[in-house]
């Protein structure tokens, strides 16, 4: 049996992150309710961070500033039900001084059941927009090349 750990697994610059549709997810008929995908592409991007070495609680992280999402496309296509294996793909798809955007997919074993296109800014601890750090900037640069070249 493989384990995967709970923040998920990067490969080829994608992350996935395993989830599970529990019932405070849904609505009294068992399907998902439209705002448990956000909280899904949260988890999603977070862990992705997370897995590249950026963390909400490193002092790194919090002199740096915080994302914050300025923009999000979401089309639904099928709904998730209660007890559903599910997984969310998050990849970045572009960079911009102060953004990273990424295309975020809520993937159940038979079809994708939600796309995203969701744009991150950086904000400095005063709220402002902030340029990407280099180093973050690499590392993004790196997964979106990754990705497209899958």
């Amino acid at each position: 049996m493989t384990t995967v750990p709970a923040s998920g697994t990067l490969a080829r610059g994608v992350h996935r992150l395993p989830v599970r549709v529990y019932y405070e997810d849904t609505d009294s008929s068992g399907i998902a309710y439209h705002a448990s995908y956000l909280r899904w592409f949260e988890r999603g991007r977070t862990e992705m961070l997370r897995t590249i070495g950026i963390t909400h609680t490193e002092p790194e992280t919090a002199a740096a500033g915080y994302f914050a999402v300025a923009s999000m496309d979401i089309v639904w296509h099928r709904p998730a039900r209660l007890d559903d294996a599910l997984i969310i793909e998050s990849r970045v798809t572009r960079l911009r001084a102060a953004a990273v955007v990424l295309k975020q997919v809520v993937v159940h074993p038979d079809a994708s059941l939600c796309t995203a296109s969701v744009t991150a800014a950086l904000l400095c601890p005063e709220g402002r927009p902030r340029r990407l750090p280099k180093g973050w900037h690499d590392q993004f640069l790196a997964l979106q090349h990754e990705a497209e070249t899958a």
